[in-house]
This record gives structure tokens, sequence and C-alpha cells, in this order.
């Protein structure tokens, strides 16, 4: 008898949108990743990844922003969005030790060393927190959606998506490693240039819901003002055919669409 093997465990991961405003309205900082990586090859995509164990080292709470009232698991999982967005986009969401304000471009230039090794995992959170004298601003996140990959997928994800207003004067850039190219985009521009990017269908629709948005402080006022309702996209027969739909109060309408849409 062939036993039916386990269905993947959703891996723990966190990403961040950036928001500025632009000249066209509200925009968006988004990296190409690299053709060479196993998921999401090529695509145009939020700055984000997978928890790495730093994230949820316990000293790390003491160089925290907005800690109080967060659990360990939540404090870890904006940890990793601050720290993915710093890695893919060297925009750095933390403050200077004893100032209350945010960052600005000569704090981030100066320590752009550390993104590779944060990467590579040669250094953790707290390290850097520490060497550099800043404290990450946890408390600048504002919870935006959460998708769980579905089980029929070779690989799973628990995301979540956290807003962040980009602080003023860091414009960021791609790291050259897992992102090749980079752009601030308004949502409405980086779904319509299909010519250029390909945008994956969990990129695509929370570029819609974000899109509902005319300013960056209008999101976030939105976000705020909404609960999270967990997506993991569900195959239902329409007209004879599987199509992807997402949970009617989730904030991203109706949706129906070919199960193809799933994997790019």
């Amino acid at each position: 008898m062939t036993e039916t093997p386990p269905k993947p465990v959703p891996i723990p991961s966190a990403t961040l949108l950036l928001l500025r405003d632009g000249a066209d309205g509200l925009e968006v900082f988004m990296v190409k990743r690299h053709h060479q990586i196993d998921f999401a090859s090529g695509a145009l995509v939020f700055p984000g990844g997978k928890l790495a164990k730093g994230d949820g080292d316990p000293d790390l709470r003491d160089h925290c922003d907005g800690a109080q009232g967060l659990c360990d698991t939540e404090l870890g999982l904006r940890a990793c969005a601050i720290r993915e967005g710093f890695e893919e986009s060297g925009i750095l969401l933390a403050r200077p030790a004893g100032c209350p304000v945010m960052a600005g471009n000569e704090t981030s230039s100066r320590l752009q060393d550390w993104r590779p090794r944060l990467d590579r995992g040669d250094a953790g959170l707290t390290e850097f927190a520490t060497a550099a004298s800043i404290r990450l601003a946890c408390d600048a996140l504002v919870p935006f959606a959460r998708w769980i990959t579905p089980p029929f997928m070779p690989k799973r994800f628990d995301t979540y998506f956290y807003l962040a207003a980009a602080p003023y004067g860091q414009l960021g850039s791609h790291d050259g490693r897992e992102g090749v190219d980079s752009v601030w985009t308004t949502p409405a521009r980086a779904i319509a240039e299909k010519d250029r990017w390909t945008v994956i269908f969990p990129t695509r629709m929370n570029l819609l819901k974000l899109a509902q948005s005319k300013t960056a402080a209008e999101a976030i006022a939105a976000a705020q003002a909404t609960e999270v309702v967990t997506v993991e996209p569900k195959v239902v027969q329409k007209n004879g055919k599987p199509v992807l739909t997402l949970p009617p109060d989730a904030g991203y309408g109706v949706i129906e669409e070919p199960i193809d849409s799933i994997r790019g």
C-alpha cells in the first residue's frame, strides 16, 4: 500500500511593503528576484523572506521600540520583516539609540555593509543593533495581510505582510544578490507593466488591495482600522473548471482566478 506523502508544513515568513507618496500617488518599493532563486524566480516582489534564528533571539526585545504587548512570535515576525527589508532594499526601519526620530540616509548608508552579513547569517539582529547603536522600529509596522500557501504547492509559506512608511531620505536599492533590479512604483503600474515584470498571484492580490488607498497615510490608517483575515487560497469548481478563491471578508473582493495563477 502506497502511503500518501505528508503535506509540506508552511514556513513562517514576513514581508515588508515600504510606502511613500510619489508624483502619481501611493508608491511601494519592489525588487526583481534573481532568476536562479527557487521561489518566485525572476518575479517582482516586496522585500521579505523566512524567519531566521536570530529574529527570535530573546535579547533582541531590549533593542526594539514597540515590543511591549507583542508576544515573542509577533515580535520575531516584525524583526524578520525589518531585517529582510534592510537586506533587500537597504532601507532601515530603526532609530538611533536615544533618538525619537527614524534613522535617515546617513545612518542607513553607514550600515550598508551589514546587509550581506545579515543575509548570510554571519550576524544576527541583536549583534547588529548593538554594534550599530540602533533600536528596531517594530512600532512602525502595521499588519496588512497574512497568506498561507495552499497544501497542493510543493513549497509552502505562512507569510505576514506589514506596511511601513519609508523613512525620509532613504531611497532604497536592490542588493544585487537576491534582487537584481528594484523600483518605486504605484500598485497599478506594477500590475500593468506585464512586458517588464512578472507578478505572482499573492503579490498581485496585495497590490490590488494596496491600490484601494491613494496615499501612504491612507493605506496605513486603513490597515490599522482593519482586522487581518488569514488567506489560504481554495480551489473550487466554476463552470466545470477549477478556480482559485479567497475569503470574501479578507479585503480583496470576489476573486475567481484560473488555478495556474498561483504559480505565476
